[in-house]
C-alpha cells in the first residue's frame, strides 16, 4: 500500500479500503507477491485478473487483465515491478490469451515507463474515470 500513497487523497481515500482488502481481490481474482528470502518481507503484489473475473475494468472478455501493480518505496528500482508485470505476460501467452489491457493513474510516470518497456501501448479508447476527479489511461499489448 506504501507505493500508493502519492496517488491517494488522504487517509480518507475510498481506494485505501480496496486496496486493503487483499482477500476481496484474491477471492474475486487472483493476487500475487514478490517475498524477499523465506518470505517475511513482501516487496511487491499484483491482482491478475483471469477472463470472467470480477475485478476486470478495461479487457475485452478474451484478454487478460492486471490491476494494482505496486512495489514498497525501499524495493523499486530493483527489477519486481518488472519481474511481476513479465510473469503476468507469460501466463496470459500460456494461457492463449490474444491480449492483456490494464489502466493506470496518469500521474504514474514510472509505471507507464515499465509498461511501455514490456510492450504496452496506449489505448486512448478505453481511457475512463472511475470517480469524478480520477482519471485513468489504459494501455494495451497484443500477445503472439
Amino acid at each position: 500500500m506504501a507505493a500508493y500513497d502519492p496517488f491517494l487523497l488522504g487517509r480518507a481515500d475510498p481506494y485505501r479500503e480496496r486496496l486493503a482488502d487483499v482477500a476481496t481481490r484474491d477471492r474475486e481474482a487472483e493476487v500475487w507477491v514478490a517475498v524477499q528470502g523465506d518470505g517475511d518481507r513482501v516487496l511487491g503484489a499484483v491482482t491478475v485478473c483471469p477472463p470472467g473475473g470480477g475485478m476486470r475494468e478495461v479487457a475485452r472478455p478474451e484478454e487478460g487483465e492486471f490491476r494494482m501493480l505496486a512495489v514498497h518505496p525501499a524495493a523499486q528500482g530493483r527489477g519486481v515491478g518488472e519481474a511481476l508485470a513479465t510473469l503476468v505476460v507469460e501466463r496470459f501467452r500460456r494461457d492463449g490469451a490474444p491480449g492483456i489491457a490494464l489502466s493506470s493513474l496518469t500521474e504514474m510516470h514510472g509505471a507507464h515507463r515499465l509498461y511501455e518497456r514490456l510492450g504496452f501501448v496506449r489505448d486512448t479508447a478505453r481511457d475512463w474515470s472511475p470517480v469524478p476527479g480520477v482519471q485513468l489511461i489504459a494501455y494495451h499489448r497484443e500477445l503472439p
